[in-house]
Parts: C-alpha cells; sequence; structure tokens
C-alpha cells in the first residue's frame, strides 16, 4: 500500500464499490432479481445428484464393467431382509409374522419378486435362528422416498418373537434423516458472534444478509452445474457449510474496515471504497485461493471429486462476488448508521469509550504480540511441538467408506448388520466378486473357485455362474472379517496378487466388488493425494506472493498451513478411527477415515488458512510501508486483526460445528476436521507460531527478487489507502 494525501480514488476495486454505492437501489434489485431466477432454474431444473464413485481403471471397476457388460440382469439395487427369532423361524407365530412380512415387501410396487428363506434353506442358518431374503428393487432410480415406508413397516413388524430388519445401500439412504436445522443453528451462532463483536444489530445483519442470498444464488446455480460436472448428494451441505463460513467472514473483514474508516472520519462514500479497496482485494485474493485450493481436486482425476470441487468453487465464488458488489450497496443504505441498535459499552476509566481507537492504548493483542516476540523462538519450538504432536495419528490414517455397521444402534440398516453378521459371518456384509471373460459354457473355473476358497480368511464360495451369452464366468466369496477390517483389505492384495495369479486360469479374474471398490478408491485416492497438496501449495504460494510481494511469507504460509491442517488430520484420525470421544460427537463406532473426506479438507482448509494469513499479513505490510519497523508492524497488524480474526474463526467454528449435529457420518467427520484446522489456526498458528517465525526473520521477511534490501519509512500526514 502506498498512501497519499489527497482523497483516495482506490483503483479499480474502489471505483466499483462507489458504483455499487450509487447505484445501491439498482445493485440490490439485480441481485435479488438474478438469485430468484437462478434458484427458480436450479431447484426446479437441477441435475439430480449422482453417488457412483465407480469407473476408472481399478481392478474393480473393470470387474464392475464386465458384470454389466455379460450379467445385465444381476444390475440394479436390492435390500435384504434379516429374521431373527429366539424360538426359532419355524415357530408358528413366528412363520406367520415372517410371511405376512415377505408378502408386503412383494406387492411394493418398487419391488421385484422376493424368495421365502422358507422355500430356499440356503437362506437359513443351521440352528434356523436367523433367516435372510434378497428383495430386489424393480426400478434402478428407485428413489429413497419410495424404499422408506419399506423399511417402516418391516420395522413395525418386528415383536417379542422375532426381529426383522432391512439392508442395503438403499435402506441406509432411506434411513438417513435431511441435515434438518443444522444451517439454521450456525446462522443463529454466527448472528450472535457478531453482534457481540460489532455490538450493532445493523452490522451484524449486513454480513448475513449478504452471504444468505450469495449461498442462495451460488446453491441453485451448482445444481445446474451438476448437468455438465455431476456431484454427490452431500454436495449441497458441504457447500452450504463453506459458503455460509467464508460468506460472512468476507462481508466481516469489509464491514470491520469500513467501521474503522468511519470512526477515523471518512465520508461513508469513501469508507465503502476504502473498505473495498483495502479489504475487499484481500477478500478477492483470499476468495481466489480458496478457489484454487479447490480445483486442486481435479488432479485427482475422480469423475465426483470434480464435481464437489466445482460445484463448492461456484458457491465460495458468488460470495466473494457478493461481498465487492451487494455489500457496498447495502453499506450505501445504511451509512452513518451502521453502528444503530447496538449494546450500551462500557467507558474507560478516562471516559472514553472502550472501543476508542487502537493507537490511543495498547490492546491486549499488541500486548500479547510483545510477549511472543520477546521470546520468538521459544514460541516458535512450543507452537511446533504442539502442532506435530496433534499430527502424529495422520501417520496411521486408514481410508474407507461407512457402511452400515458405523450406523446410529437406531436403524434398520445396523440391525440387519447385526443379525446378518451373528448367523452369516461378519463378512457376509463384505463380498468380494470375482469375474472374468471365458473362452465357452464348457470353460472350467472351478480350479479358481477352490484355490479361492482355500484361501486363509475366506468363510465360503458361491458356485460359479456363466452368463446367457456364455462367454464370462463369475462367483462371490465371503470373508471371515467385516466391511471396515483392515484384515479385509490385506486379504482383497493376497488374492490379487499371490492366490489368483498362481491358479489354473486365475490370471483372466477380476476382483470386484463394493468392498475391493472401496479399496482401490483408498488407495488411488492416497496415491494422488500429494500431488494435490504440491499444486495446492504451489499455486496458492504464487497468489500470496503476487499479493504480499514478499516469497519468505509465502513460505512461511505453505509451512504454517501445512502444520495446522496435519493436526486437524490428526485430530480427525485420533477421534474416528481410534475411537477417542467418538460417541459423544456422534460417531457410533471407531472406523475408517471416509475416502473423500482428507481429500476435500486439505484444500479448503488451506484456502481458509490462507485467508486468515491474507488480512493479517494484509494489515501487517501496510504497517510496515507505513513504519519500516518489522517488529512494530507486526505487533499493530495483529493487534488490528486480532478481533476481527478471531470472530471470524469463531464464525467459522459455529458454522462447522453444526455438522456434528448432521446424520451424515461423512459430513460430520470433514465437520469435525474443519472445526479443529480454524481454532487451530486462529490461535496457535496466528497468535504465536506467525508473529513468533515473522520476528526470527526479521527484514528476511520482506525478501523479493530484485527489491532493495533496506528501506526509509516516510510516515504521510494523513492516513490513506490505495492499491499499488
Amino acid at each position: 500500500m502506498t498512501k497519499t494525501e489527497t482523497p483516495r480514488t482506490g483503483g479499480a476495486l474502489a471505483g466499483l464499490a462507489r458504483f455499487c454505492y450509487r447505484r445501491r437501489r439498482l445493485v440490490l434489485l439485480a441481485w435479488i432479481a438474478g438469485v430468484l431466477a437462478v434458484a427458480f432454474a436450479g431447484f426446479g431444473y437441477g441435475a439430480p445428484p449422482d453417488n457412483d464413485f465407480s469407473g476408472g481403471d481399478s481392478g474393480s471397476a473393470k470387474a464392475q464393467a464386465l458384470i454389466e457388460k455379460h450379467f445385465p440382469e444381476r444390475q440394479g439395487d436390492t435390500l435384504t431382509l434379516a429374521i431373527k427369532a429366539e424360538k426359532g423361524i419355524d415357530d408358528p407365530a413366528v412363520r406367520r409374522k415372517v410371511e405376512k412380512t415377505i408378502a408386503a415387501l412383494d406387492a411394493s410396487p418398487v419391488t421385484g419378486p422376493v424368495v421365502s428363506p422358507y422355500q430356499d434353506e440356503s437362506l437359513v442358518t443351521k440352528d434356523r435362528r436367523i433367516a435372510r431374503t434378497t428383495v430386489p428393487l424393480s426400478d434402478r432410480e428407485v428413489a429413497k422416498a419410495d424404499v422408506k415406508p419399506l423399511v417402516d413397516e418391516v420395522k413395525d413388524a418386528s415383536d417379542g418373537t422375532v426381529v426383522l430388519a432391512l439392508g442395503g445401500y438403499m435402506a441406509e439412504k432411506a434411513e438417513t434423516p435431511p441435515q434438518g436445522p443444522a444451517e439454521g443453528v450456525g446462522i443463529l451462532a454466527a448472528a450472535v458472534i457478531l453482534f457481540i463483536a460489532f455490538g450493532s444489530l445493523v452490522a451484524m445483519g449486513l454480513p448475513i444478509a449478504t452471504a444468505l442470498l450469495a449461498i442462495a444464488g451460488g446453491l441453485a446455480l451448482t445444481k445446474l452445474v451438476g448437468h455438465l460436472a455431476p456431484a454427490p448428494d452431500f454436495t449441497l451441505v458441504f457447500g452450504a457449510m463453506i459458503g455460509l463460513g467464508v460468506g460472512i467472514d468476507y462481508a466481516l473483514f469489509i464491514v470491520t474496515r469500513y467501521k474503522d474508516d468511519l470512526r477515523d472520519g471518512e465520508e461513508p462514500e469513501g469508507a465503502v471504497a476504502g473498505a473495498v479497496g483495502t479489504a475487499g482485494r484481500a477478500v478477492l485474493f483470499a476468495g481466489t485461493t480458496v478457489v484454487i485450493a479447490l480445483m486442486g481436486l481435479l488432479v485427482m482425476g475422480q469423475r465426483l471429486m470434480t464435481g464437489l470441487a466445482v460445484a463448492t468453487s461456484i458457491t465460495v465464488l458468488i460470495t466473494m462476488i457478493a461481498a465487492v458488489t451487494l455489500l457496498p450497496a447495502l453499506l450505501g443504505f445504511t451509512g452513518y448508521k451502521i453502528n444503530s441498535l447496538r449494546l450500551p459499552r462500557r467507558r474507560s476509566r478516562a471516559g472514553r469509550p472502550a472501543d476508542a481507537p487502537a493507537r490511543e492504548r495498547r490492546t491486549p493483542a499488541e500486548r500479547w504480540a510483545g510477549v511472543v516476540q520477546r521470546r520468538p523462538l521459544t514460541a516458535a519450538v512450543l507452537a511446533g511441538a504442539i502442532l506435530l504432536l496433534l499430527a502424529a495419528p495422520t501417520l496411521s490414517m486408514r481410508l474407507g467408506q461407512p457402511d452400515a455397521s458405523v450406523q446410529p444402534r437406531d436403524r434398520s440398516s445396523y440391525v440387519s448388520h447385526e443379525i446378518l453378521a451373528e448367523g452369516f459371518g461378519p463378512g457376509y456384509g463384505a463380498p468380494l466378486i470375482f469375474a472374468a471373460e471365458i473362452g465357452s459354457r464348457d470353460a472350467d473355473v472351478r480350479p479358481v473357485v477352490e484355490a479361492v476358497g482355500g484361501t486363509e480368511g475366506i468363510a465360503h464360495t458361491t458356485p460359479p455362474r456363466i452368463s446367457e451369452d456364455g462367454r464370462a464366468a463369475t462367483f462371490m466369496a465371503f470373508p471371515t472379517t467385516g466391511y471396515q477390517d483392515e484384515a479385509t483389505a490385506d486379504l482383497v492384495h493376497e488374492l490379487r496378487d499371490d492366490v489368483l495369479p498362481r491358479a489354473p486360469g486365475g490370471e483372466a479374474f477380476l476382483l470386484g466388488g463394493p468392498n475391493a471398490g472401496t479399496i482401490d478408491a483408498a488407495e488411488e485416492s492416497g496415491s494422488r493425494l500429494p500431488l494435490m497438496i504440491a499444486v495446492v501449495i504451489a499455486m496458492s504460494m504464487v497468489l500470496l506472493i503476487a499479493l504480499v510481494r514478499s516469497v519468505t511469507i509465502a513460505l512461511q504460509a505453505a509451512v504454517v498451513n501445512l502444520l495446522s491442517i496435519g493436526a486437524a488430520y490428526g485430530v480427525v484420525v485420533a477421534v474416528v478411527q481410534w475411537g477417542w470421544l467418538g460417541p459423544a460427537l456422534g460417531f457410533p463406532a471407531a472406523m475408517p477415515v471416509t475416502t473423500w473426506v482428507p481429500m476435500m479438507m486439505f484444500p479448503v482448509l488451506f484456502g481458509l488458512s490462507m485467508d486468515y494469513q491474507v488480512f493479517l499479513i494484509s494489515r501487517v505490510r501496510e504497517e510496515y510501508e507505513r513504519t519500516g519497523d518489522t517488529r512494530a508492524a507486526v505487533a499493530r497488524g495483529l493487534a488490528r486483526t486480532a478481533k476481527v480474526i478471531t470472530a471470524a474463526a469463531a464464525i467459522m467454528i459455529a458454522v462447522f460445528t453444526t455438522s456434528l449435529l448432521g446424520p451424515d457420518i461423512a459430513v460430520k467427520q470433514g465437520g469435525l476436521g474443519m472445526v479443529v484446522a480454524v481454532f487451530i489456526d486462529a490461535t496457535v498458528v496466528r497468535m504465536v507460531l506467525v508473529p513468533a517465525v515473522m520476528e526470527l526473520c526479521g527484514k528476511a521477511n520482506w525478501w523479493f527478487p530484485g527489491r532493495p534490501a533496506t528501506r526509509t519509512a516516510e510516515p504521510p500526514k494523513v492516513r490513506v489507502y490505495q492499491p499499488n
């Protein structure tokens, strides 16, 4: 930033802010009309969610493609009816109940023929206490609203004589309640935090109004873009969380700067132009960093992750645009009334308001910065040790997908899983499907089936089936361990690497199924994650260098952000995978971290961490340009941003914490990681590690190729900001 004694014009951003201020009615009407039009189109004609994570070149994807080609009759979703009766299923009262339930399922318009376990002995355990049967769904596009009545009917049929439960993917989806009031709780919490920070209902309402209007347009637009880039069903929930957090934060930074400039004697229009020209510039850089980080997901090469990245980036982009166009218009309506409907403020002993200009007194944040700067090496080592300790569990991270075994204990899908695991083994819910193309119907695949069946860890295999065209064969094997067990993943590798290659004809067989698909997706994600991290860091550093014109600060940002994200990963592993405090936080059982969670967490958290870095360093840079003193610039920059960064972090934490109130296990994991990361970033990183490292680096903080090593500052008579 440079200074001048003339009234600020502020460049393109300030000019845009002045236009929106002067044409505020037109801008507001354009936003409302635009959002309504996009909402009508998006929510009325947007693309449905796509939860098919299959595809690619993995062994499971190839096996699935082969099965779809040669066994079309096996396509479509199915449900599994689990039956448990302590007196045995042949008890007359139990049999009447079971047959009545099967008849009701068979008569449903969304199911196919249902085979009674009384007609097939293979569906009943030897002690005849537990039985099962498959309920095929008649249409692959059956909605969960069609399945929910079936789940409820089966659950209601249970009584003291028999327990009946429906399981399967569609049963899990049907039982999963909507997100409910979680976002509303987040908005309410954000409003309380803003009211405390600003002390004014008017100032509180502006960031929330700006964010909500932007999110409505952004989410509707993502539905439309879904026709080009399909995304999973949790995209809207995730996009709403990210959009709400960054939308309120971006508006918060601009409103705070506007209030500061009004307090320093600016007219409302000049204050709007100055706020957008300074804080708004930082908002655009910060938001662009988030978008760039999200687009780093494209290197993962996974279709639905690409859709998720595009959809979330659109929401962030709309919130950025709203912050520099809609918000200046709203500020034009408030003018000097920004502090209306305010809290009563205490007065200091000297008689001045407690919120008097910071330059008149040293704030707690400035005093804290002095403490850190007096012992910078100690502070940096302690902060780094805390982050590394929290990050340590990351080394044991396992990736997977939630299944019925980790659902809430009152769900029908979980009850079904428990019954089937008791009666048919824990591996019943983790079938391995083998498929191969063969030369003719007479091809002998029994050696392969026998080799697989004789492998340690395999409970039993099914007889091989030949396709109608006689060109493919398939069979299933059930492991002795469950879907979430690490031993099951080891078994898949053993079968692929050792058993199939050694069996006669085994090299032609592909190993697939949902369990193998999850393992393949986890390994593919793990192999590509370092590339995504490198791309995101490199692009974000280039952007930060362009903003602050310092290579050193960009490197510092990359390192400290990696440390804070690593700490968040470690906490997620400890809670989700190790089970520490898991039930208290809404995780019914220990489980691997959901495959997409670390992929999505990194770009989002790296972008959000860069947000705080941009806002802090931008202010430090301004102070350094004014004084030429790095130590004073860090202390003053921290003092002038501590309150707003704390409020912004509290809002993010409040918004992301609401994910723990929702029903989606994977979204809960992502929300937990982001809560931890934002908390660490706003406390350990911004309040301790960053000022300590900047103090240690001294003048080297501002190193940039071609820049002179020292400079002489000449403080201006009037503090006015202009972009270079």
